[in-house]
């Protein structure tokens, strides 16, 4: 039996590994016309017990991930999640990275970034990779129908799941294409790069172009709704609710559920078992949270007989902004 995501967390202790681990098994949001990401025996990391060993090294020495992931920790989680991808793909067994966040240029003017070029240490053909982390709220309702992507939008109401797809779909994952990247890549597609295994030709590889978007979609817990169009079948679910419906909501859990308070950027992996508190704690502060205007919270909930639920609190007059659709 292949080593379940649970199993694997259970594993972890270090909560940068823990994260580490989520990425390697968090199921990407939707499907899209464009190959997914890299997997696990692409990586070299297939057999479980040698994930397990793995994960095992990092955990007794954490200083060159602790180190790496340093610049991220206060900052936009998107970061945190690409450096995670830069660390992965440079130490696992089986990919080399070959470059990160590199610049394309027209001019004077920035047509964007690519992620992440790697390789795979048995095969020269370079991949760009795009990878982004996402957490979308469904509406139950407008703009559009019942299952667009426009429903589900972020926490803060500043972007959606609709816009990001057509974003990543018709620039971000096009980019490399463009004769400006081309000329960028030359070099580092070159046989002469450092990057080049010895007598492997690499020049004439065409670049292949994969994308990563794992995430959670919360559901309304006030409404149905059904999934978004695209959605893939195991994609990672949680409800949202308003503050006013937190007592509801906590009256129809288990006796003696507990939770956590997740905090960014550690809102991939849910935490152990051991660091959960009472809901009576958790109560007290989201009522201290939201006794003025404030973000949206997500909590771990869990209890033996349910299992883990990811619950997103947001204010009562949530949300304040939803984004228009994109432009067909």
């Amino acid at each position: 039996m292949a080593l379940s995501a649970s199993g694997c967390l259970e594993h972890c202790h270090h909560p940068l590994v823990r994260d580490l681990a989520w990425i390697l098994l968090a199921p990407d949001l939707i499907a899209m016309p464009w190959p997914g990401r890299p997997s696990r025996g692409e990586l070299g990391l297939a057999d479980d017990g040698q994930l397990a060993a793995w994960l095992d090294a990092l955990e007794a020495a954490p200083d060159a991930l602790e180190a790496h992931l340093a610049p991220a920790l206060k900052g936009r989680m998107g970061l945190y999640h690409e450096r995670l991808w830069q660390f992965l793909l440079a130490e696992a067994p089986g990919t080399r990275l070959l470059a990160h966040n590199l610049r394309i240029h027209q001019g004077k003017r920035t047509l964007g970034e690519l992620d992440l070029l790697y390789s795979r240490r048995d095969n020269p053909r370079p991949v760009h990779l795009e990878v982004t982390i996402k957490f979308y709220l469904g509406l139950p309702q407008g703009p559009g129908s019942a299952n667009s992507q426009a429903r589900w939008i972020g926490p803060g109401g500043a972007d959606s799941l609709a816009a990001k797809r057509e974003h990543l779909h018709r620039h971000q994952l096009r980019l490399a294409s463009s004769p400006e990247a081309r000329e960028a890549l030359a070099p580092l597609l070159s046989p002469h790069s450092p990057h080049s295994p010895p007598g492997r030709e690499r020049a004439a590889a065409p670049l292949t172009v994969r994308l990563a978007i794992p995430g959670v979609l919360f559901y309304p817990w006030h409404a149905p709704l059904p999934t978004p169009r695209e959605a893939t079948p195991d994609h990672l679910q949680g409800r949202w609710l308003f503050a006013r419906e937190w007592q509801r909501l906590r009256d129809g859990l288990p006796r003696g559920t507990r939770g956590a308070w997740l905090h960014k950027p550690h809102w991939l992996a849910l935490p152990r078992r051991d660091a959960l508190q009472s809901l009576r704690n958790l109560e007290a502060q989201l009522a201290q949270h939201f006794s003025e205007p404030a973000a949206p919270v997500q909590l771990a909930l869990w209890h033996r007989d349910m299992g883990w639920r990811r619950v997103v609190v947001v204010a009562d007059d949530w949300p304040r902004q939803i984004p228009l659709p994109p432009r067909s």
